[in-house]
């Protein structure tokens, strides 16, 4: 009996060093190093995968911003974000009351919603009906996943959103705050489908400002990622990817003149970066035409420093406040080392004008419009960093944002693996674009992917969309106008704006250099990283981010099969203030 008890043990080790061994040949790589990146990286490594992550940048983290701190969803709005953060045992504290609504700056003086409603007794109203009208339009879809479900439902996408509020007959201020949610959440009004601000209405309809900020998390959406590097075995950073050639046995992935082999691909970069990488077999032409054709919300993030708060009090610790005088989406936030800081998103338009201005000067008029508002800003001021998402030429942008027409052409494409490779990031989420939830959703969705593929599921190509009918009320470019207007006056969407006093010129003192970033994790090496294979030199292809974490406004819960997920429209700012929470 002992006999055949020793050779029933030796059997299930024999069997246990069989499946350790066969997980051990399963390999994977994972290019992109964002949140999703790092989230499907972590998914596949779990699962006993042996995965490599390269990044082109010789930091982590992709788009997430630079906040040191972000609010973030309930377990009911944003639930995979919560479970990572509980996972790895991450700080958060409870937001206050007073700031799971949206405070607004308009003149320079700050409302919460219920002064508005006392003092701006008209602009509160029409941000009210307005409300009203965006829940009426997110009701005319049934299914988020499915916005064009119908002939009318498509007509919308022929529509930007611009042209829509324009029928609203929104007084000035208004229209001016609206807008800048427009912008700060998705991309200037004019260049949106207003079938996309449906469909993400009808995401979010039914949640409240409440759970979308119910928690901070210290440290801002960084904290994250870091936590998931610290899981990681292999990861290469300054590795931009130049080439990938799938074949029958494996795929073969070329950084410079060495190539990596594995078995899978997960490709978690956005579309700009994704256009600068040569792939055999070559992409189909749906496929090249939304890496060329989607559009991208654009962003810059700058962040103020300041020895002493200069606003009131009441604001310092807002998840969101909207200004009509170009001052964009700002919240503020105390300083890690003493101070405290105000971080402001130029967005839309305002980020497109920007493009020509070095920092220092985009820092300079900003300050100026602020010290208008608070004359102790200046004296207060220490210094500043700028993130640039819009001018970067690997990310094009901040996040995905539908324009006219696009929908139709695009939709759900890179849910689907092609051959061996499988696609990440927050463009990628049919629900959540543009936010951490999404990012984290779809690094999970690609590694499931991976080890579904290599258990011999196969995927049905995506159906080619219907093709955008050529509608007047196509994707209108705005109209650029001169800088001031533009920056501290909205763009040209704004209907019958209301004057702002310019403020007299200042001369501006020098701002502190921005302080240096901080030092990437220092990646551990695996015993067995994929294995580096000779191959052909390739041209060297420009550093590609990985995931913004801009805040738009957080993500809900993802919803089942024809789900009743909700976004409070208008009325998302990146984690990273998404805070925006968005994300790759």
């Amino acid at each position: 009996m002992s006999v055949g008890w020793l050779r029933a043990c030796a059997l299930v080790m024999l069997g246990l060093f069989s499946v350790s061994a066969l997980a051990k040949d399963k390999t994977a790589i994972v290019i992109g190093g964002g949140l999703s990146g790092l989230t499907a990286a972590y998914e596949l490594q779990n699962k006993g995968w042996q995965v490599t992550l390269l990044e082109a940048r010789s930091s982590l983290g992709g788009r997430s911003g630079m906040a040191t701190s972000e609010w973030i969803g309930n377990d009911k709005t944003q639930p995979v974000l919560n479970k990572y953060v509980s996972n790895f045992k991450l700080s958060t504290t409870p937001a206050p009351e007073f700031v799971r609504s949206p405070g607004y700056l308009i003149d320079g003086e700050f409302f919460s919603a219920a002064d508005l409603a006392t003092k701006q007794p008209a602009t509160a109203e029409a941000l009210k009906r307005f409300d009203k009208t965006v829940d009426d339009l997110a009701r005319s879809i049934d299914d988020p996943l499915n916005p064009a479900a119908n002939n009318t439902l498509h007509a919308l996408d022929q529509i930007n959103v611009s042209s829509w509020l324009d029928k609203q007959n929104l007084p000035a201020t208004a229209r001016q705050l609206i807008n800048q949610q427009i912008r700060t959440r998705y991309d200037e009004p004019s260049r949106l489908s207003l079938l996309y601000f449906a469909q993400q209405s009808r995401v979010y309809r039914g949640v409240s400002d409440r759970d979308l900020r119910a928690s901070r998390l210290v440290g801002g959406s960084q904290v994250l990622a870091q936590a998931l590097v610290k899981q990681l075995k292999v990861i290469k950073t300054n590795a931009p990817v130049s080439a990938i050639i799938q074949d029958k046995d494996g795929v073969i992935v070329k950084v410079d003149s060495v190539g990596y082999q594995a078995d899978y691909v997960v490709l978690a970069v956005p579309l700009r970066a994704l256009n600068k990488i040569q792939m055999t077999p070559a992409l189909d032409a749906q496929h090249l035409a939304a890496i060329k054709g989607t559009n991208y919300g654009w962003r810059d993030q700058i962040m103020l420093k300041f020895k002493t708060p200069v606003w009131e009090s009441k604001a310092r610790m807002s998840g969101e406040i909207y200004s009509n005088t170009g001052l964009g989406m700002l919240w503020i936030e105390p300083a890690l080392k003493g101070g405290a800081n105000v971080v402001i998103n130029l967005s839309g338009d305002n980020a497109r004008v920007m493009q020509a201005f070095g920092d220092k000067q985009m820092v300079d008029q900003v300050l100026i419009r602020l010290h208008a508002f608070y004359p102790q800003a200046r004296g207060s001021f220490t210094g500043y960093e700028i993130r640039r998402y819009s001018t970067d030429p690997s990310t094009g942008g901040a996040y995905l944002a539908f324009g006219p027409g696009q929908i139709s052409k695009f939709w759900r494409l890179w849910e689907r693996p092609i051959q061996r490779v499988t696609f990440a990031g927050e463009h990628t989420d049919t629900l959540y674009p543009g936010t951490l939830e999404g990012a984290l959703r779809t690094g999970q969705r690609a590694a499931s992917q991976v080890e579904d593929l290599a258990a011999g599921k196969s995927f049905e190509p995506a159906k080619v969309g219907a093709a955008a009918a050529a509608a007047g009320a196509g994707a209108v470019a705005a109209k650029k106008g001169n800088f001031f207007s533009n920056l501290f006056g909205g763009s040209d969407d704004e209907k019958k704006p209301e004057p702002v006093k310019a403020p007299e010129p200042v001369a501006p003192p020098t701002p502190a250099p921005a302080p240096a970033p901080a030092a990437a994790p220092t990646p551990v090496e695996a015993p067995k990283p994929a294995a580096p294979v000779k191959a052909e030199p390739a041209k060297k292809a420009p550093a590609k981010p990985a995931a913004k974490t801009e805040t738009k406004k957080a993500p809900a819960k993802a919803p089942a099969k024809k789900a009743e997920p909700a976004k409070k429209p208008v009325a998302k700012a990146a984690a990273t203030p998404a805070t925006v929470t968005k994300a790759q």
